[in-house]
């Protein structure tokens, strides 16, 4: 049995880099040490690029450690840079405060906050009451432009001209690590790959004022065999709110991956043993189905609870062996009697075009109640409701008049 969670980390694959990495291992192995993952609240939900580092906290607290969720009250006023070709969108003080709120109830499905078990802090409590001098001197001193401008979170904003108030960021993001290293023993920064130059302005910052080791550890980002990011739909992000992507859609997405992506997702995104892992991952063809179910009811019951993932399970099961389910994502139209099929589809965004409708029905992918769609001009009647619209292989809708 692992008993050291940097092992568990490294064998399930989440480890991308780390600033020592033999000494972070023997501290892992030695102590329960207090870690903290910085998340800006940039929306009212968090999404599928977050699941990582929510996973790996969650793998630390059960080898004993203690999480610091930070929620970015304070480095959310400014925005990340990190990955971004354009300014990010200034956020109202009342949207940050009810975002900060959103994200601490999903957090609470993954982190266990009793007793002192895990921390949920806002730097928005230190950043606010700083002044502008005070910063400068304190925290200025140590870092070289020079240094900075090589910072791979910049490079993406270098064209379009990178803000003097987004430069700040790195600073603001250090000051984070220096303060919790001295109010809770915070000697860990995590986070994701694309944080790697903040994370070490952080521990080079706290080492420089107190003295004291600090380290840094980055996860991989969450992407595709190909190399794109997962958790994009043709609506935007797998958000993890059940009100922006329903628990269904949710199943759905992760039961609907590559085969070649079954292996990282069982491994990053679920509790699995990896044992298990390399079973269901090694199934071939028609087979690979099972692992792919396993995948979307673990993912599906860890967001958003296990009667949820019951009930999609049971949905998709009922849909791919004909039987009719009232779990089917459904669309309420109004007037659709005698419009063509293809205009009230595009109309209730369950077609993106009508040329993606135009294709689909060229390639047999769209049925209506089981009946293929061979006519782009068919018109629907009123025997046609409630409609169950199939488009592709397993995607289903149910249409309302």
């Amino acid at each position: 049995m692992i008993e050291n969670v940097f092992d568990t980390l490294t064998e399930r694959g989440f480890i991308a880099q780390c600033t020592d990495e033999a000494e972070v291992k023997k501290l892992l192995g030695e102590k329960k040490v207090t870690f903290y993952i910085g998340f800006d609240p940039t929306a009212d939900s968090l999404h599928a690029g977050h699941f990582i580092a929510l996973m790996a906290m969650a793998h630390m607290q059960r080898a004993g450690h203690r999480p610091i969720c930070l929620v970015g009250g304070g480095t959310g006023t400014i925005g990340d840079p990190s990955g971004r070709s354009d300014l990010r969108k200034v956020l109202t003080d009342e949207a940050i405060e009810h975002n900060c709120e959103c994200f601490k109830k999903q957090m609470a499905r993954f982190i266990d906050f009793s007793d002192g078990k895990a921390l949920m802090v806002n730097n928005g409590d230190w950043l606010r009451k700083l002044g502008y001098i005070d910063l400068l001197r304190e925290v200025g001193a140590h870092f070289t432009v020079n240094r900075m401008l090589t910072a791979e979170c910049y490079k993406q904003r270098w064209e379009k001209g990178l803000t003097f108030l987004e430069f700040n960021y790195m600073v603001m993001q250090a000051y984070d690590f220096y303060k919790l290293n001295g109010d809770y023993d915070c000697v860990l920064q995590m986070g994701g790959d694309d944080q790697w130059s903040n994370i070490i302005a952080g521990v080079e910052l706290t080492r420089r004022k107190t003295g004291r080791a600090a380290y840094g550890l980055t996860n991989k980002l969450l992407l595709k065999s190909d190399g794109s990011k997962m958790g994009k739909t043709a609506g935007g992000a797998l958000w993890l709110d059940e009100n922006k992507v329903s628990p269904y859609d949710f199943y759905q997405y992760w039961r609907n991956v590559d085969d070649a992506d079954v292996k990282t997702c069982l491994s990053l995104l679920t509790f699995v043993p990896m044992d298990e892992v390399n079973r269901l991952s090694n199934l071939k063809d028609a087979a690979i189905n099972e692992a792919k179910r396993v995948l979307a009811y673990e993912v599906t019951k860890l967001v958003h609870g296990e009667e949820a993932a019951k009930s999609a399970e049971k949905s998709a099961s009922e849909i791919f062996t004909g039987q009719s389910s009232e779990n089917i994502p459904s669309v309420e139209v109004s007037d659709a009697v005698g419009k063509k099929l293809i205009d009230v589809l595009t109309a209730a965004k369950i077609l993106e075009s009508k040329s993606e409708g135009r294709r689909l029905i060229a390639q047999n992918g769209l049925t209506l109640n089981d009946e293929k769609i061979s006519d782009v001009d068919y018109i629907l009647e009123e025997k046609d409701f409630p409609a169950v619209i199939r488009k592709g292989k397993k995607k289903f809708f149910r249409i309302l008049l």
